[in-house]
């Protein structure tokens, strides 16, 4: 049953914030391919349908790596045309050209290469120095925009920090999103993939991406709540001018190679602070609830949305 849209918060709108923004939900492939048991494939589409039902209009839905390496994804050529048929955007993850030979064999419209802002992390997930994985994405991203309307978002993790390296420098990861715009990449997500960012990082590195001819509306920000600054860092990315952000329903999510980090900002959380600001996302947050509290079921735990949390307990 879906819980009705709460009263609040109040709408208080604030100067130099976009009028509308898009979520890029990834809790039914970031989310889940985190956890340690694995989602029946049915269970997996129903969770995407209802998260269209909320009213999400892009929904990152499965990853096309090797089951060896994320085996909670494996069911990729099951679950992608159990959900084919909705009216929205359906994005997938590619590691390399066979994946996308995969996910183009199935109808997908819309990839997503996964790369690094550091040579540690990119040796952990791709056991390729940073460059290397840069050339192994080429003919990807090639290929793809070759393929009639295919759209390409770049990933790039530890843009704010690295569990091996620490502080990662505003350059190099400025370098690292023009090699990707420069491949071919309509879009770029900044990933604090270990939730280290704080809002004056934030600032900078959008600055600074600016300085470079990153235009604005070609960034997304994809930011992990381990330190709880996710939304403060989401507040600032939007006065920069960034109108795509990523999270995932119920806080799901988290990554295999950074051990510390927690998931993703809450999508619910994410939706009540824009809806406070009278910031449009389309999405109906009862709903949205509904699915998480639904999902946390299937899990066996609670969800960590302070969102979820307080709206199901007003439900009950």
């Amino acid at each position: 049953m879906n819980a009705p849209e709460p009263a609040l918060p109040m709408t208080v709108p604030a100067d130099g914030l976009p009028a509308r923004v898009r979520i890029h939900e990834v809790g039914a492939r970031d989310g889940l391919q985190n956890e340690k048991a694995t989602v029946p494939t049915v269970v997996k589409a129903e969770f995407v349908r209802r998260l269209a039902d909320a009213g999400l209009t892009t929904i990152e839905a499965t990853s096309f790596v090797h089951p060896k390496w994320v085996p909670q994804l494996a069911d990729a050529e099951e679950l992608y045309p159990a959900v084919s048929d909705l009216p929205v955007s359906l994005p997938v993850l590619v590691p390399n050209e066979r994946g996308l030979d995969r996910a183009l064999a199935l109808g997908a419209r819309s990839v997503a290469v996964f790369a690094s802002a550091t040579e540690s992390f990119a040796k952990a997930n791709l056991n390729r120095t940073l460059d290397e994985a840069l050339a192994m994405f080429e003919p990807v991203v090639a290929r793809a925009k070759d393929a009639d309307g295919i759209r390409v978002r770049g990933y790039l993790s530890m843009c704010f920090g690295d569990p091996w390296e620490g502080p990662v420098p505003v350059p190099q990861v400025v370098r690292v999103c023009r090699a990707l715009l420069d491949m071919g990449c309509d879009e770029l997500s900044l990933g604090d993939t270990i939730g280290v960012a704080t809002p004056g990082h934030v600032s900078a590195l959008l600055t600074a991406l600016g300085e470079a001819g990153v235009p604005v509306d070609r960034i997304g920000v994809h930011f992990h709540d381990t330190y709880g600054q996710a939304l403060s860092n989401t507040l600032t990315a939007l006065r920069h001018g960034v109108t795509t952000v990523d999270a995932s329903a119920g806080g799901l999510g988290g990554c295999p190679y950074a051990k510390s980090a927690t998931g993703n900002l809450a999508t619910e959380d994410l939706v009540w602070m824009l809806r406070g600001l009278g910031i449009d996302t389309g999405v109906d947050l009862g709903r949205l609830v509904a699915t998480s509290v639904w999902m946390a079921a299937h899990l066996g735990r609670p969800s960590p949305s302070r969102t979820v949390r307080a709206l199901s307990h007003q439900e009950s």
